[in-house]
């Protein structure tokens, strides 16, 4: 792993000492910004998707803004420890980081104070809907034929897995079941490490249904063990254009999913916020950008600023929702 060097804004004495006797903070804006390295926070392990994303976006940001843009990977509490990073950082721009859904979650959870609102939003820069699959040889032909089945079957009998209990997966087949009018709980979920050994689950026969993004469940697709039946979305994914919507069958459909957004803390000076959304929206329409996440089947979407802030804040209202209704929310 690459070590790095954090460094910190260093106010002058003058600048200290003027701000405190007028009872203000040290201004941190920055014409020539920046002129020195940023750090940009990755709150999940190298390697997933959410790191992926976060080397691209720093790749892309280097060779616009001329200046080293180093990604630190900062784990633990469940994206806790990174998303506190980031929020706690100093709000002069150099280091920014990467929020996910989670975001969203955690403090419904009891496990942060932290919320969207103790960000300053910068850019959306990728969704992933949730999908639902099934075992190769299952005989539900379309998602229709699932859902009726999962209203015949008493409540337990069909399993669901994916993600830890809470998880964002777990949520999405939460609010499904609920505009079936079914309780939560009628799909039994069980708790898995991710996707990916949920996915190993299901072609294994251990399990009945497993709602996560299609390229997380494209290895299996490809290998022939699983078929995807509708993508909880509005339109269908381009990399994946044979999977149809759940709206196109079964009407229109709010889903939760996964999503990825630059943000610093806050307090971010205005032209420093303005370099950083003009940079990224570089990264966002540049061919490196777009050709890395389409290759990998990862959804894009751009809101910049305040629209990124009401995004975050109409996800935190779902995920409570959901929660609650799932008894998952603390109290």
């Amino acid at each position: 792993m690459t070590s790095f060097t954090r460094r910190g804004f260093v106010a002058s004495a003058s600048t200290v000492l003027a701000s405190s006797v007028v009872g203000l903070k040290p201004s941190f804006s920055q014409s020539n910004y920046p002129n020195r390295p940023i750090t940009l926070i990755c709150p999940w392990g190298a390697g997933g998707g959410t790191d992926a994303t976060a080397r691209i976006i720093g790749q892309v940001m280097e060779q616009k803004l001329g200046q080293p843009v180093n990604v630190v990977n900062r784990t633990g509490g469940n994206g806790v420890v990174g998303h506190a990073a980031i929020s706690s950082a100093a709000p002069d721009g150099y280091t920014i980081g990467l929020l996910t859904v989670e975001i969203a979650m955690m403090h419904w959870q009891g496990m942060t104070e932290l919320t969207p609102r103790s960000y300053t939003p910068l850019a959306l820069m990728n969704v992933d809907a949730p999908a639902i699959q099934v075992k190769a040889d299952s005989p539900y032909k379309n998602i229709k034929e699932l859902a009726d089945a999962i209203k015949a079957a008493p409540p337990g009998k069909l399993k669901a897995s994916g993600t830890g209990q809470g998880g964002i997966w777990h949520l999405a087949l939460v609010g499904w079941l609920q505009s079936l009018g079914l309780q939560p709980n009628h799909v039994a979920w069980v708790p898995s490490n991710g996707a990916a050994p949920g996915m190993q689950d299901l072609a294994a026969g251990g399990i009945d249904i497993v709602p996560c993004s299609l390229p997380e469940a494209r290895p299996m697709i490809d290998a022939g063990r699983a078929k995807s039946l509708a993508i909880l979305a509005p339109e269908r994914n381009p990399q994946f254009p044979n999977v149809p919507t759940l709206d196109e069958q079964m009407g229109p459909h709010k889903s939760v999913g996964v999503w990825r957004g630059i943000a610093g803390p806050k307090g971010l000076p205005a032209d420093v916020q303005d370099k950083l959304v003009a940079v990224l929206k570089e990264v966002y329409d540049s061919k490196e950008y777009k050709e890395f996440m389409s290759g990998r089947g990862f959804g894009i979407k751009w809101a910049e600023k305040a629209e990124f802030g009401q995004f975050m804040d109409e996800s935190d209202r779902q995920m409570g929702e959901a929660m609650k209704a799932a008894g998952l929310a603390k109290a």
